[in-house]
């Protein structure tokens, strides 16, 4: 049985697409290189986990009971002494200098008052310029004097002769015991690389091709508009599958990123994900007359795109309307199969709303492009 003549077509295009492909080096580079030199860069630049933080210690009573909970309270390391204040003034001068990122003044009676059970008073001043440092900061110093109240309440009754109550809370971190930013941010910034890969590829590689003139040379042969796109889109998928089985090596063997879930959800997620990255591409391309004009749009959907994605920031911090738009997004709903996939190990039954969005989003950007291609072809 002899092939029909749309295979024969939709072969010969796949088989130029593949051979300029490959002929540009520069290209290869940026889809196969590139998204995994930068997935290693990002994933070790982008680390929300906060310690170390340096800290001006003012410790005006310099009695056992002040240095005992200073000591501990730098012991766990999320807090160091960086530099010895000697008054409340020097302590926020330090901050004002940003040579620390908190101060502790402990004022002169603290121990006298915790011996002899009378309110005793700490001043924690944080610096608030880096909200990611100053919540951590004031988290460490909240949660230790506050078990250390707790502690000390409880010495006071038992030593009454009392029994103290007895609630203890034993929290269970799911997934990511350890609450390792790379776990969660990794798989995020693989989605947002293969989006501006692929987007700006397919973008600019249509638009070259219309200035030069090579894509009405080729629309004057019997080749059919959806075969020469068809042909041309299935290079960038085979790619781009590659990109992410590459990018999965690199996260679970440098990041340790698990696998949890099965693969076939992933790959069919990738599958759909890719569809509409290439036809977002596409699309940009019918509506741009040049390279340039080609890769500010595709600049132009990524970053929006990114920013409401949920991957750096969660959705339910925006507001309602902006909530909302987060659903024409398919870059929020690839990062969210990933996340499944590979942390909770979810399958199909709890990731078909994901792969639903991203099906219709392929195939609504794949038929909204290939309409304008035709009609901006007549």
């Amino acid at each position: 049985m002899s092939p029909s003549p749309l295979a024969i077509q939709y072969r010969a295009v796949l088989r130029k697409e593949v051979r300029q492909t490959l002929r540009d080096r520069r290209v290869i580079f940026m889809l196969v290189a590139a998204p995994l030199i930068q997935l290693v860069v990002f994933g070790f630049a982008a680390n929300f986990d906060v310690d170390d933080l340096p800290t001006a210690v003012a410790d005006l009573d310099r009695s056992s009971g002040s240095r005992e909970h200073l000591r501990r309270l730098l012991a766990d390391g999320t807090l160091r002494a960086a530099v010895a204040a000697r008054s409340a003034e020097e302590a926020d001068q330090f901050l004002d200098d940003d040579r620390a990122a908190l101060a502790l003044v402990v004022p002169p009676g603290f121990g006298a008052d915790l011996q002899a059970g009378r309110l005793a008073r700490v001043q924690v001043l944080v610096n608030g310029a880096d909200p990611v440092r100053a919540t951590a900061a004031a988290s460490a110093a909240t949660r230790f004097f506050a078990e250390a109240a707790q502690e000390g309440a409880a010495a006071r009754l038992r030593a009454a002769g009392l029994r103290a109550p007895s609630v203890v809370l034993a929290p269970r971190v799911l997934y990511n015991p350890r609450l390792r930013t790379s776990l969660y941010i990794v798989p995020g910034i693989m989605a947002m690389l293969l989006v501006v890969v692929t987007t700006i590829v397919t973008a600019m590689g249509l638009a070259r091709e219309r200035e030069q003139g090579t894509l009405e040379q080729v629309l004057v042969t019997p080749i059919r508009p959806v075969v020469l796109l068809a042909g041309k889109m299935t290079p960038f998928v085979v790619i781009g599958l590659f990109d992410v089985l590459l990018a999965l090596t690199a996260m679970t063997w440098i990041f340790g990123v698990p696998v949890r879930g099965p693969l076939t959800v992933l790959a069919l997620g990738s599958l759909l994900y890719l569809c509409s990255t290439l036809g977002m591409g596409l699309f940009i391309s019918t509506v741009s007359s040049t390279q340039q004009q080609s890769f500010l749009g595709g600049v132009l959907f990524i970053i929006p795109a990114s920013l409401l994605s949920g991957i750096m920031t969660p959705i339910r911090a925006m507001p309602p309307w902006l909530r909302a738009a987060t659903w024409a997004n398919p870059l929020r709903f690839y990062g969210e199969l990933m996340r499944g996939v590979l942390l909770r190990g979810s399958g199909l039954a709890e990731l078909w709303v994901q792969l639903a969005v991203l099906l219709l989003f392929g195939a609504g950007i794949l038929g909204l492009a290939t309409a304008r291609f035709r009609k901006t072809l007549g």
